[in-house]
């Protein structure tokens, strides 16, 4: 699923400006990875990264990748997915949101609700600590794997 244009390009104005205000440089190599997040819905993983920016650039690593990824963390321009005992997939769309994921291929999209941004959570989780986000992971299985006799 590609993001609209309009939408791409408002994230990598969001990328270049953070960058410049924390002193942080644009590089070529940061420029690329962080479009390649930004312009997909489907929250790849660093290896899924990583292919898709060495067909453009082939001299670039893993490693840059990895490190630019946790920068982009750190900054808050991404923010990660998954548990620990799955690859960590990055998500470039910092508008409320959910995900739906398949637990048989991985297959991870985006879907919005407003009932599920304005839910009431227990007065027990406030006990925890301040709240920053309320985010709704849906799992099941995707309409591939349906197909495939999942």
């Amino acid at each position: 699923m590609k993001i609209k244009k309009q939408e791409v390009e408002l994230r990598m104005k969001h990328f270049e400006t953070v960058c410049r205000n924390k002193g942080i440089k644009l590089t070529h190599q940061r420029m690329e990875i962080f479009s390649e997040i930004a312009q997909t819905g489907d929250h790849p993983d660093a290896d899924q990264i990583f292919q898709r920016v060495r067909d453009r650039m082939p001299t670039i690593s893993l490693d840059t990748v990895y490190r630019t990824l946790w920068l982009l963390n750190d900054l808050g321009l991404v923010v990660t997915l998954g548990t620990s005992r799955e690859p960590t997939r990055f998500d470039a769309n910092l508008n409320s949101h959910h995900h739906f994921v398949c637990g048989q291929c991985g297959f991870t999209r985006d879907f919005y609700s407003t009932e599920l941004n304005n839910i009431r959570l227990p007065d027990s989780v406030d006990s925890l600590g301040e709240i920053d986000a309320t985010h709704v992971e849906v799992r099941g299985v995707c309409r591939e794997c349906l197909k495939k006799g999942g």
